[in-house]
Parts: C-alpha cells; structure tokens; sequence
C-alpha cells in the first residue's frame, strides 16, 4: 500500500509540473518581460513599453544577424500581431488561424483554424488583420472577426470554450488582442464606422461567462448621457475599442482608450459625445469607471484615442508623477496623470491644422479657424490626415532615455462634412469626404521619430519617402530598435540617431509587432510578415504586385 501510495505521489506531482509548464499566473502577467525567456504581455508588459533589457544582440553586433528560422503562415489576409513565448513554445494569432511553435527549430506543434463566416469582411473596416493572443493558466485566449472570443487548449489547440461577444451582422468585430488583469479576460470592439455603441467586456477566464460590460457611450439617465442631443444619436455614437489597454497592478487600473464618434459628421450629435476619444481608467473585476479624460469632445476628423496609453513615472516639474502617454492621431503628445487623470503635457509632435494647441487648464483642444469653417461646411486642408500622425502601428519607450520611438505620419487631407445617409444595421454610418491634398515633390510621407513625451521635441527624426510604415517598434538595451517596412524590410535601428545598422527582406510587407527573447541563453527576435490592413487600403496601387502570403521569423546572432 505504501508502494501504491508513493507511486500515486509521484504520478500526481509530474502531472502537477507538466501542468505548470504551460500555465500562467497572474504574478507571471504582473513579472512581464522581466523573465527574458518568456513573452507573456501585449507590449512586452503591462505597462506597454516594448522595451527590453536584453543586450546580447547590440549596436555592435547587430550586422551579424541572421534568420533562425521561419514558417509559412498560410494566411494572405496581413499579419499585425505579437506573437507571446513560454515555455520553449511561441504562439502567434492572425484572422484565420491561432498556431503553436518550437521556438528552437520553428517547427508547428499545432494549427487551430477560426472559421469566422465568410461574409464577415464587409463589416471589417480597415482590413482582415488580427493582433495576437493572450496567455493565463494554461489556455490561450482570442478574438475573432465575427465577434466571438475563443479560449483554446495551450498544450493541443483544442477549443475549451467560445462565447459571442456581439453580433457582426450589427458592425461588430473584434481585430485587437484581449487583456488579462486581475484575473479577468478583457475584450474590445470595432464597428465605430458602422454606428454601433462601443463596450469593454470583462468575462470568466475559466468559463467564459460574461461578468460585466461597460458602454462607451451613457444610457440614459447615466453619468454622461447628457453630453449627448438624444437617445438616438447616442445609440449609434461609436466609441469603439480595438486596440488592448494596459494595466497597473498596484493601482488595479486598466486603461483603454476609445475611439471615433459615429457619424464622423457632427451635425446629429451635439454635444461632448462622452466617452468617445477618450481614455478610460476601469476596475478590471467590475468594468467600473474610475476616471476618464477626453481627449477631442464632439469628435469630427476621425480622431481615434484608441492607441497605446503607456504606463511611466516621469520627473515633471521638479517631482515625480505616474503618468500614461499617448501619441494621438490628432498630432498631440498627452501625459495624463493616471491615479486622476488630470492632463499634465500635451505636446505637439507633428504638424497640425485642426487645433492650435490643447488647453491644459480645461484640458480641451482649441479649434482653429480652418476647423470652424468645416464645421460651417467647407472643405479644409486636414493635418494631420485621416490618416493620423501616427496610427495603430504602437510606440515603445525607453525608460532610461525617457523617450518615446515610434513611426508616425506627415500627410494632410482635403476633407468636408457630407450626408451620412439614413442610419441602416451593419452599413457603414460616416458622412465624410476625404480627398488626397496636394503633395510637393520631395515631402516626407512619415519619419521614424524619437520624442521627448513632456515636450514634444525630436531626438532625432528620420524622413520615409515611399510609404508610411504601420509597423510596431521595439526598443532594447543594446541601443537598437527593431521595427519593420511595408516594403518588406525588417530593420535594426540605432537608438541613438534613428540610422539602420541592418536589414533582411522578409516575403512580404511588414505591418506587425516585434518581440525579443532568450532561450537557453541565446537572444532572439521575431516579427510576422504579411501585408494587409489600412496601409495597403491607402496605399493600394504602391502595392501592386507585392506577395500577400503570411509568414513568421526569428533571427539571431551567426555562430562564432
């Protein structure tokens, strides 16, 4: 018997390791990229920096990269995903399949399909593109483009469960990675371009059971409602939330911007339209809201709040404050206080014609005249454009330079008010005209930048002539960026003056997130290519004839 009862021991305790080795804590999530053999957080961490301390590959040897391996995504519609690491095993999501890699030899261990229907695209604003998983306790959790979110089995790929967040046949889809914080598996929502009322929803991990949902827009009678002309307008207001918030552990906050109010034309929506273009601070386990800034009221230009807010301790004015930041469409750098969310800098970074600067008294962004006459219905010159002075394509920080990096845009657009039309379920709800504006020969369409976030000053800037880049950068130790090229190029950037030290040419456009890992001592780096999403809808006749395959590779140092 005790023979019986020690072999039961044993058993039990190897089930218990094989279990651990693909399961993920919470404190895991809070440790983030502070264990280098692991990528477990959308941008590296829950404070999204992007930022490694990792120094074996450096400004030295950064020539001396090759590729490890790679492997056929068997997807043409865009990679923008980060992949996430534990364990010897890389998982990386995009629209039409979730797959788990040997990280050593690249080699698939499993391919899980999404089988999203097909008619789903036509409610897909800006293109068939996903961007990533998460990892907690053993399964790996996803969105999908018919608004279900999926929790997959880590070690086969198995589904354990799927719940549907919404109806796509309304507008909704969900294209951005969810968030786990404090044990709650947070999703966001697109549709904004479809007048569908934005929301956050928190659910069970383990289940998949829905336990809140926070509006973006007020119900009646609600804090906020009031800032809206009527229920009508304020059912179809947008304020939809696809791109992952980060979170702050010790204040148990999660922040989550926001975006556009619906239609882009104002004229049916006076008012605030809370909480469109803003940033939110919720309490992970109830969807409450705790603070929120806005950052434009009565929203008209597509100016989405949706972007990274990242998480940082800043010296400002002689004493220290815990701040996000983020590079906003509109060409503003907010720092936001956020225990309060009371608005400390907002540097311009880019060139701007739709506001003059932003009040940091009232927090309000002041309009210029070239805005007021829009609003009266005239064509102006927009800048930045539509098409943002940076977009989704995410920023990293170094928190020993105190810098931002990030490549952004420098475009205008010839724009007006125009009839949205009758509001119909799941047709697009914008009233917009949006015209190419002349261009001079020899303008930059975008720079890679390095900014100081509390005054908007460049470190350095480096000019792209071809077309704008919707690629994440990552920042390391060794004083290198790593960010990549529409044209295929994935590139290492010195920090310190914005200039390429190296390039390899993947098959495709790079339009995804990079990462950097150790295994078994040795640095890593990865990012998927694949061309898809709004660049290529921008820049379509740039694109012609450029492969659409999927693909994902990891390069490292050549052996001595």
């Amino acid at each position: 018997m005790r023979r019986l009862s020690l072999l039961a021991s044993v058993v039990a305790s190897l089930l218990l390791l094989s279990s651990n080795a693909f399961s993920q804590s919470q404190q895991d999530l809070i440790k983030g990229s502070a264990n280098t053999d692991n990528v477990v957080n959308y941008g590296m961490s829950y404070s999204q920096h992007r930022y490694s301390t990792l120094t074996q590959i450096n400004k030295r040897n950064a020539k001396n990269l090759v590729p490890v391996w790679s492997l056929s995504l068997e997807n043409e519609l865009g990679e923008q995903g980060q992949p996430m690491v534990f364990d010897g095993v890389m998982y990386v999501a995009n629209a039409k399949f979730t797959v788990a890699i040997d990280v050593a030899m690249g080699k698939q261990l499993w391919r899980t399909p999404v089988n999203f229907d097909p008619a789903t695209p036509r409610v897909v604003c800006c293109g068939q593109s996903y961007r990533g998983p998460a990892l907690y306790n053993g399964r790996v959790y996803r969105g999908t483009l018919d608004a279900h979110l999926v929790a997959l089995d880590q070690k086969t790929g198995k589904e354990v469960w799927k719940t549907k967040v919404a109806e796509w046949k309304e507008g909704f889809s969900i294209i951005g990675a969810p968030q786990i914080a404090n044990g709650v598996l947070i999703t966001g929502i697109s549709g904004a371009e479809f007048g569908v009322r934005g929301f956050l929803d928190g659910y069970d991990p383990e289940t998949g059971k829905q336990l809140w949902r926070r509006y973006t827009i007020p119900a009646a009678g609600e804090k906020g409602s009031e800032t809206w002309p009527n229920a009508t307008a304020a059912a179809r207001g947008g304020g939809s939330t696809w791109i992952t918030g980060s979170y702050d552990p010790q204040l148990d906050l999660v922040y989550w911007g926001t975006g556009n109010a619906a239609p882009w034309n104002p004229d049916s929506r006076a008012g605030d339209n809370l909480y469109t273009a803003s940033v939110l601070a919720i309490k992970p386990k109830t969807g409450e809201i705790v603070w929120h800034y806005q950052l434009v009221p009565n929203e008209m230009f597509d100016l989405d709040a949706n972007w990274e807010w990242i998480i940082a301790d800043v010296q400002h004015e002689g004493r220290p404050r815990k701040v996000i930041m983020h590079m906003s469409r509109g060409g503003f750098l907010y720092v936001v206080d956020r225990t309060n969310g009371q608005l400390i800098a907002a540097p311009a970074f880019e060139k701007t014609s739709w506001a003059s600067h932003v009040d940091l008294k009232t927090g309000r962004p002041v309009e210029t005249a070239l805005t007021q006459e829009f609003r009266a219905g005239k064509q102006m010159e927009l800048w930045p454009g539509q098409w943002g002075a940076k977009n989704w394509a995410h920023a990293a920080f170094n928190p020993e330079t105190g810098l931002l990096y990030a490549n952004t845009m420098h475009n205008s657009r010839l724009v007006k008010k125009a009839d949205p039309g009758e509001y119909k379920v799941g047709a697009r709800y914008v009233g917009f005209e949006n015209l190419p504006a002349p261009r001079e020969a020899g303008r930059p369409i975008g720079h890679m930048d390095a900014i100081n976030p509390l005054t908007g000053k460049h470190a350095w800037r480096t000019p792209v002539q071809d077309t704008p880049s919707y690629s994440s950068m990552l920042a390391t130790k060794g004083g290198l960026l790593f960010t990549g090229k529409a044209t295929g190029e994935f590139t290492a950037v010195d920090m310190d003056s914005g200039k390429t030290l190296w390039q390899f040419k993947t098959p495709s456009g790079i339009n995804a997130q990079p990462i950097t890992f150790t295994h078994k001592g040795k640095q890593y780096v990865t990012i998927q290519s694949g061309l898809g999403g709004t660049g290529v809808l921008r820049m379509g006749d740039f694109f012609v004839g450029q492969p659409r395959n999927g693909s994902v590779w990891t390069f490292a140092l050549a052996d001595d």
